[in-house]
């Protein structure tokens, strides 16, 4: 069975209407990588494909471009977003420096061994997901790990902080990690929740601060930034 979608994952309210279905349908396919970073979202592929109007897609695709899920580029459309180098390490660094601080907030709670159970057997789903070679359900639960590992410290900013750095992580991970590879090890996550569970503050910060360090160290950069054609009109003759 599939892994829930990563849409499941964010803050629950009242029933989605139109705008809200079709963000929600369009983030999943992004987080789950059938939306690769560059492709087009054409307006029109959108209303036959969701049965909605173009001020439902357009609604949408003016959130999503919120969340920086989507680009809006004048006179071209709407593109699933390609996040740059500087990007890239500066969402690593918001992470290193917002999970430290959750971290710390977990430690602090007298029940968290109880607490940790569900993200324990998260884990052994993200194992079981990476052996059966489910690479959706895989990428969905490594998401979900972070996310709910935030949940745990009951603080609603925090949550949803964490829901949009893991998307941007998920966008940036489609588009440089090495193939045949995956930025977010369960093993790391074990290791992170063995040191919660045995209260050790240095340990665990350690854990997780080696695990992001990792994750962004598996981003393959070479040969992403592609020279712009038009340049050879600007030498010097």
């Amino acid at each position: 069975m599939a892994a829930p979608p990563a849409s499941s994952w964010r803050d629950e309210g009242q029933p989605p209407g139109e705008v809200d279905r079709l963000y929600l349908e369009i983030f999943d396919a992004v987080i789950d990588q059938r939306l690769r970073p560059g492709v087009k979202l054409t307006e029109a592929v959108l209303c036959d494909a969701f049965a909605c109007s173009r001020s439902t897609v357009r609604a949408a695709l003016a959130q999503l471009q919120h969340d920086k899920i989507v680009e809006l580029q004048p006179n071209r459309g709407a593109f699933v977003a390609q996040p740059d180098i500087k990007e890239t390490r500066d969402v690593f660094e918001a992470r290193r420096m917002v999970e430290a601080a959750i971290l710390d907030k977990l430690l602090s709670l007298p029940d968290l061994p109880d607490r940790l159970q569900q993200l324990w057997q998260m884990v052994r789903q993200e194992r079981a997901a990476f052996e059966r070679q489910d690479r959706v359900s895989w990428i969905r639960l490594s998401n979900a790990f972070h996310v709910q590992l935030v949940r745990l410290a009951e603080n609603e900013v925090l949550t949803e902080l964490m829901n949009s750095l893991c998307s941007r992580t998920s966008l940036i991970i489609a588009l440089y990690d090495k193939p045949g590879c995956s930025a977010c090890s369960f093993d790391e996550h074990e290791q992170i929740l063995q040191q919660l569970s045995r209260g050790d503050r240095q340990g665990a910060q350690h854990a997780m601060r080696q695990h992001l360090q990792d994750c962004e160290e598996r981003m393959h950069f070479a040969d992403r930034n592609v020279p712009d054609p038009w340049t050879m009109f600007h030498r010097q003759l």
